[in-house]
């Protein structure tokens, strides 16, 4: 399925194919886990462009999609991509790396490692200037009235996204742990190629996210030393799902308001009512076309059945749970 489009999207909004073949093609960037990685010396060679070329008017303001992958961003965003006033980029690293050389999470487009944590200060004003014409370029060329990216892991980078894109909407999504885990797994063993996947070229993913999200953290101090043995794909992402999960209960904290925080099992259960309020929220007119199409796709999953997690890792994964209001799932 090229650009996450099948035959369900053509059907109900082929007018949206142009904006999203254009930021598969020129602007989303192919990662590491992918084939056809032979385009990306044409991707940064636009970006080169995009980033000389004057930004016009301001952008409106964009709508991220943020969280965890495997937690229903991915068709969450497509769904948003029906909406006829809508530009998707999705998971656009490319963008992001042109603009910043130092994100590159998974080796995708470099061997220096990647951070997760990026403030608006360390990437600079021109990066930031370069953020928002990379923006531009793409509502232009897409005739897109409004641009939604998904980009997961931006929920690290608040003070960058919210210094290059003031007024962006944020729609945080979150998922049981347990499915959200158990996907990740799955996921990482259908998808990788050769020894690369979900953790990147050699791990080096789940090393920056060891030494820069969960040593700092007293939360994971008495499991620290078990964490650091981990290589079971199922307990990794659980060590992923605690740390995102965190960093959102945290913003929410801080930031009353900042998030539409949307649950996963909430839009797969009542979707029509879930996508209007999104579409409130993010200042887009009602879409009968889009709404009908979210209706169509999305279904309540079956429940993984609970996973077996290492001994250390399982309490701070049943609290980080309960904090979230899931109920509390016993491991066999």
């Amino acid at each position: 399925m090229v650009a996450q489009i099948d035959r369900r999207f053509l059907s109900a909004r082929p007018t949206k194919l142009w904006p999203r073949m254009l930021a598969y093609a020129l602007f989303e960037g192919r990662p590491l886990t992918t084939r056809g990685r032979w385009i990306n010396p044409f991707v940064f060679a636009g970006y080169q462009l995009w980033g000389a070329l004057p930004a016009g008017r301001p952008p409106r303001d964009p709508v991220f999609i943020l969280g965890l992958g495997r937690t229903g961003t991915t068709v969450l965003g497509i769904i948003l991509a029906a909406h006829k006033d809508v530009g998707y980029l999705n998971e656009p690293k490319a963008l992001w790396h042109a603009a910043l050389g130092n994100d590159d999470l998974i080796g995708s487009y470099s061997r220096q490692a990647g951070r997760y944590r990026i403030t608006a200060a360390q990437a600079g004003a021109r990066a930031i200037r370069h953020l928002r014409r990379y923006h531009a370029a793409y509502r232009r060329l897409s005739g897109s009235r409004q641009v939604v990216e998904k980009y997961p892991e931006l929920l690290f980078r608040m003070d960058l996204l919210n210094s290059a894109f003031p007024k962006a909407r944020k729609i945080l999504l979150i998922r049981n742990g347990n499915d959200t885990c158990q996907s990740i797994r799955n996921w990482s063993k259908k998808n990788a190629i050769s020894a690369d996947d979900w953790w990147g070229r050699e791990r080096r993913k789940w090393h920056v996210l060891l030494n820069e999200l969960v040593a700092p953290d007293r939360f994971f101090e008495p499991a620290l030393p078990a964490i650091r043995g981990l290589h079971r794909d199922i307990d990794m992402a659980a060590v992923e799902w605690i740390v995102t999960m965190r960093e959102a209960m945290r913003l929410q904290a801080e930031n009353p308001g900042e998030f539409l925080v949307v649950r996963y099992e909430d839009l797969t259960r009542t979707p029509r009512a879930v996508l209007s309020d999104m579409l409130e929220y993010c200042d887009l007119p009602p879409d009968p076309g889009m709404l009908d199409y979210g209706s169509e796709i999305l279904r309540p999953g079956v429940p993984h059945p609970p996973a077996r997690l290492h001994p250390a890792l399982q309490p701070l994964f049943d609290e980080t749970m309960s904090s979230l209001g899931y109920e509390r799932i016993i491991s066999e």
